[in-house]
């Protein structure tokens, strides 16, 4: 395990934060703590156990360290014969670090799955191991593979499905934005998982106003600070500005809690889009603690003849200490669309504000 490596899951056993997931075909390496998160508990969702996931640090695909502990990894899981099917997870890594761990993909004997998020050039350069440009796309893939053998298939009947749920969004998107006063219009993503904030930008990158924050995809759109919201702003309340003197938002929520109040009595609010993380290290009612917030953030929007749309995915499992369904009943209680994954999340939320 790498630097600021905060999640793995080896031989059962799991390592910081993580997730009750049962075993199965499925090895991972993953450079992105709540991605690699995200991935397995998709594949828990979809009946697929993992044999291992294996968190390397999201900065071992940087140039400085050259990707040596996700080739390390990739070793192991090709000699593993629990593992029939291998997910590579991470931010973009530096062009030179891409290039090598796609000639070690290339020499596996196991079909592989690469979600480099915003990497789009991985299927002719890794020998066709299958690209997914987000983690849900990820686990369609990986589940698909596992299903069906070694190879058995291109995925296509995978992402069909995850573009015919994107359409069914359209008549909600609708629905909520005519709910809307005039001047709201703005989008306000707050995370707990970095890796939930990236992708969230990728999948909104169609939006016609850029999007604000202190890790955007583009660096000019970098706000220091980030005190207070302007326009479209994706925040992640995860990084070291955030946590230095206090606890991750994962284990404490108060910090989003209040950021969550704020955006509330800013009129310009029409969308908050939220993560909520559960598992081993958390909080023991992540989303709970989030809910009595919406509360108090839909009765001082009310109060000024506001409507606020409140959007969540929720990463975890029924194993969990804190089982899924229980905990996505508590944000639906307090009227927040629950929605099954962050990539179709952040699309929802896209597309109320696209038109306001």
């Amino acid at each position: 395990m790498g630097p600021d490596v905060g999640t793995a899951i080896i031989n059962g056993v799991a390592l910081g934060f993580a997730n009750a997931l049962p075993r199965g075909p499925v090895g991972l390496v993953s450079a992105a703590g709540t991605g690699l998160q995200a991935v397995t508990c998709g594949l828990a969702r979809a009946g697929v156990g993992i044999s291992q996931a294996i968190g390397v640090g999201g900065r071992d695909l940087g140039e400085a360290v050259g990707g040596i502990m996700m080739l390390q990894p990739l070793d192991a899981l090709q000699a593993d014969p629990e593992t029939q099917v291998v997910v590579l997870i991470s931010k973009p890594p530096a062009q030179t670090v891409v290039k090598r761990v796609l000639e070690r993909v290339r020499d596996l004997r196991k079909p592989a799955i690469v979600c480099f998020l915003g990497e789009g050039r991985v299927g002719a350069e890794a020998g066709g191991a299958h690209p997914a440009t987000t983690l849900t796309q990820a686990v369609a893939l990986a589940a698909d593979l596992a299903g069906t053998g070694a190879g058995g298939t291109s995925g296509g009947n995978a992402l069909a499905g995850l573009e015919a749920a994107a359409k069914e969004l359209l008549p909600l998107a609708e629905r909520e934005r005519a709910r809307l006063t005039p001047g709201q219009h703005a989008l306000r993503g707050l995370f707990a998982g970095g890796t939930f904030c990236y992708e969230a930008q990728l999948v909104l990158k169609g939006l016609p106003e850029p999007i604000y924050g202190n890790a955007p995809l583009n660096k000019a759109n970098k706000v220091a600070g980030v005190a207070a919201s302007i326009g479209h702003v994706c925040i992640d309340l995860g990084e070291d500005e955030f946590t230095q003197g206090r606890l991750h938002p994962m284990i404490d929520p108060s910090l989003r809690n209040r950021r969550i109040l704020q955006e509330a009595r800013d009129p310009a609010t029409a969308v908050i889009l939220l993560d909520v993380v559960l598992g081993y290290g958390a909080h023991p009612d992540p989303a709970g603690a989030t809910a009595e917030a919406v509360h108090e953030a839909q009765t001082i929007a009310e109060a000024a003849g506001r409507h606020l749309v409140f959007i969540a995915s929720v990463c975890g499992t029924e194993a969990d200490p804190q089982p899924l369904s229980r905990r996505e009943a508590a944000l639906r209680a307090a009227s927040v669309i629950v929605l099954p994954d962050n990539a179709t999340a952040a699309r929802l939320a896209g597309s109320i504000t696209q038109a306001c």
